[in-house]
């Protein structure tokens, strides 16, 4: 199976960029000529949302340089490119300047050690940069990872490297629990972790690397769209999609409201070797204990997993965790530092919530208090009882030099930035001096 896989999906894709020099693909844009308050987000006391820029396409992930250029990787291709970078040359606020490259759609992007790492849905690029770290040759990156698994859902390549060159990468299950098409039985063993629920391990500076020069890092993880390296613990932490689909084949154990409860949406802290479960297990967060799956001799009761890892928080079912971020700046207040914000873009039916941008608080490395809602109102209408359609729905996180937080928009292609401006406290630099 496995290497039927790798030979089936082994492919370059073709790359091409806007010209350099001259850059005649820069576009200013039709942002006003200062930040636009986003009113009905709604943020903490000392707080404020603002729209930096619209309209910019499908926009997943994003990364941001020391000098405030902004990076987005688009879903889908916008005027022929993937990519985008974005600036605020006036500093008032709003972005004024765009310039597209990278002809593949995608959803990860991220900056380290010189150089920019983007991915499309098959495989992972780099470019070199400068040292103001702006892209040196956009027509010309790197390809470190070619011919990973990618079908017609779940198929974003989140990435993320650490301090040791090493890249990690996510490759989502496209069966929610790998089951036996047509029917409620589980395939055993599930045949598609060979190659996908899982996050896998490459060189960051190594090209031309496949499935069988890579490492299956941690496994039983269904989809992980976000995930980011804490440098407090020197871990990857990763939030995983968590499945669906319990009362269709089996309503003599799950009522449709339990469906709609379960599974949680979990984060974990991964080391090599680790296995989070997935399909033979999910977590319960009303039992808060690991359950047996229905497709695998479960009844909604059974304990099992017990040779696989614990999450280390749970969240409400089908929230979305499309974005995960460890504030290291100080401009925040102090509860915020070293914290996780994670954006949500899906919803919950039992709370009524979804659409928004949470915090869990993080002390010696590990959660230390409940998670709280952060930043939400993306959706713009209330989700028990609407009163029109989904604007906004939250999906990559990205800390600015100045210690903002910036949220981008997958549906519509709007970019936020939330800022602290109340009274600072723990701190002795101003928000203006901090770094990265």
């Amino acid at each position: 199976m496995y290497q039927f896989l790798v030979a089936c999906f082994l492919s370059a894709l073709p790359l091409s960029a806007p010209p350099t020099g001259e850059n005649p693909s820069v576009t200013p844009t039709k942002s006003p000529k200062k930040a636009v308050s986003a009113a009905n987000i709604k943020v903490p006391a000392g707080f404020s949302a603002t729209i930096v820029a619209e309209e910019l396409g499908p926009t997943r992930h994003i990364a941001i340089s020391k000098t405030g250029d902004i990076y987005v990787k688009l879903s889908k291709l916008k005027d022929g490119k993937g990519i985008y970078r974005l600036r605020d040359t006036d500093k008032d606020g709003t972005i004024d300047e765009r310039f597209g490259f990278g002809d593949y759609p995608g959803t990860g992007i991220y900056i380290k050690n010189g150089y920019l790492y983007a991915s499309s849905n098959t495989g992972v690029y780099r470019y070199k940069l400068n040292e103001k770290e702006e892209v040196i040759d956009p027509d010309q990156p790197e390809q470190l990872v070619r011919g990973l698994l990618v079908t017609d859902r779940d198929q974003s390549k989140s990435i993320v490297v650490d301090n040791k060159d090493n890249l990690y990468v996510n490759i989502a299950s496209y069966n929610d629990a790998c089951r036996e098409p047509g029917t409620g039985k589980g395939m055993m063993p599930c045949p598609l972790l060979d190659s996908a629920a899982a996050i896998w391990q490459f060189k960051a500076n190594q090209p031309n690397q496949t499935y069988a020069t890579g490492t299956r890092y941690a496994t039983g993880l269904k989809n992980v769209v976000g995930l980011d390296w804490n440098s407090k613990t020197n871990t990857l932490f990763v939030m995983q999609h968590g499945r669906g689909q319990f009362h269709d084949f089996y309503p003599q154990y799950y009522t449709p409201k339990q469906s709609a409860e379960l599974p949680a949406e979990t984060m974990y802290e991964l080391h090599k070797g680790d296995d989070a479960g997935w399909p033979y297990i999910y977590y319960d967060p009303v039992q808060k204990k690991k359950i047996l799956a229905p497709e695998y001799g479960g009844d909604g009761k059974k304990t099992g997993g017990e040779n696989t890892i614990n999450p280390v928080a749970a969240f409400p079912a089908h929230l979305g965790p499309n974005g995960l971020l460890f504030y290291t700046g100080t401009a925040f207040p102090e509860k915020y530092r070293n914290g996780a914000f994670i954006a949500f873009h899906g919803q919950s039916t039992p709370i009524h919530k979804g659409y928004l941008v949470a915090f869990v608080p993080f002390k010696n490395g590990k959660p230390s208090g409940n998670w709280e809602i952060f930043a939400d109102n993306f959706a713009g209408t209330d989700l028990e009882k609407p009163t029109g359609p989904i604007q906004h729905r939250p999906c990559g996180l990205a800390q600015s030099p100045d210690g903002s937080l910036y949220v981008t928009d997958d549906l519509n292609g709007t970019l936020f930035r939330i800022a602290y401006n109340g009274p600072r406290t723990g701190s002795k630099k101003p928000a203006s001096s901090v770094k990265k």
